[in-house]
């Protein structure tokens, strides 16, 4: 993982979007959220602040996070914007400090202290087992319902799961079996489990896409991508395991030494209206004690795994090692 990260960083000082020579006077604002949301974030920010440039690119987590960490005080980006907690760790020093800044009520856990007040948690991205039940039909098979289910071998080559080395969604549910079961046994049933997967994924999404295509029954996966689904008429189920449902954080912040008023502006309309307006059409996971959502049919009460340690670089750095898949 280290040597990965090292080789990301070489790319990000080579590859460089020049944005800042090419685009004087401009607000950038890195975005790893998906591009739908992306777009109606650049959307918002032009209705909002017609007489500022502002630039909302697309750049992937990782890519995000290497860029900051070669480039600090003097990366192009102003704000970041639905980076995953880790990495937003690992480039902490980058950050400008959000001391006294005005948040919402969060949940437990998730207040801007316990970031060190360098970031704003942005959103909960978590997980369920995803079940398309004609293809269960198809083979006269049971739904399952916890993790020792996923071992029966009448499921052999019907369940996707994502990689934790390429995937945040795979790695919520490596660190929540890890966390459940401590490494020896941990890595005990993932060998087990090994056996009736079909596929690990390259990305979070892809056990949704191969459930919508029926190649598998089971999909470890996104619990808001599959109420997307049901809502477009796919015959999918979403079951969490007695464990609960895991999950990664992202937040949102601002480069040290970005702090003018222009962005301090921009970045108060992110992290106070848009927060609110994403929550409530995108990203619905809960982490307000007051959380409003529209999404149609999303589960209520959901019951969380104990994810202690998923914003821990290092923690995550160890684990990776440790997989072998």
């Amino acid at each position: 993982m280290k040597k990965l990260f090292v080789f990301l960083i070489m790319v990000a000082a080579i590859l460089t979007y020049d944005v800042v020579q090419s685009e004087q006077g401009s607000i950038i604002v890195y975005s790893s959220m998906e591009q739908y949301r992306t777009e109606e974030l650049q959307k918002q920010l032009n209705e909002q602040f017609p007489d500022k440039n502002i630039l909302v690119m697309y750049v992937s987590t990782a890519k995000s996070a290497a860029k900051i960490k070669v480039e600090q005080e003097n990366s192009d980006a102003d704000i970041v914007v639905g980076l995953e907690t880790s990495y937003l760790e690992k480039v902490k020093d980058s950050l400008q400090d959000l001391s006294g800044y005005q948040t919402h009520e969060y949940v437990d856990g998730l207040t801007l202290a316990d970031n060190d007040n360098k970031y704003i948690t942005w959103e909960r991205q978590a997980g369920a087992f995803i079940i398309n039940k004609e293809v269960l039909k198809k083979y006269h098979l049971p739904i399952p319902k916890t993790y020792d289910d996923l071992l029966d071998p009448q499921y052999q080559n019907l369940i996707a799961m994502p990689d934790p080395k390429t995937s945040g969604t795979g790695y919520f549910f490596y660190k929540s079996i890890m966390n459940t079961k401590g490494d020896q046994e941990g890595l005990a049933y993932f060998d087990a489990l090994e056996k009736n997967i079909k596929t690990f994924t390259e990305s979070g999404s892809g056990p949704v896409k191969l459930l919508i295509q029926g190649e598998v029954a089971i999909g470890l996966g996104l619990t808001f991508q599959a109420i997307d689904e049901i809502n477009s008429g796919s015959p999918f189920e979403i079951v969490y395991p007695p464990q609960g449902s895991p999950y990664s954080l992202t937040g949102t912040a601002m480069i040290k030494g970005k702090n003018s008023k222009e962005v301090q502006e921009v970045f108060d309309y992110i992290a106070n209206d848009f927060f609110l307006y994403d929550k409530e059409n995108f990203s619905p996971e809960q982490v307000l004690k007051k959380q409003k959502n529209k999404i149609k049919g999303y589960p209520q009460n959901i019951p969380y795994a104990d994810m202690h340690g998923i914003s821990e670089i290092k923690e995550k750095e160890r684990l990776l090692e440790l997989w072998k898949y």
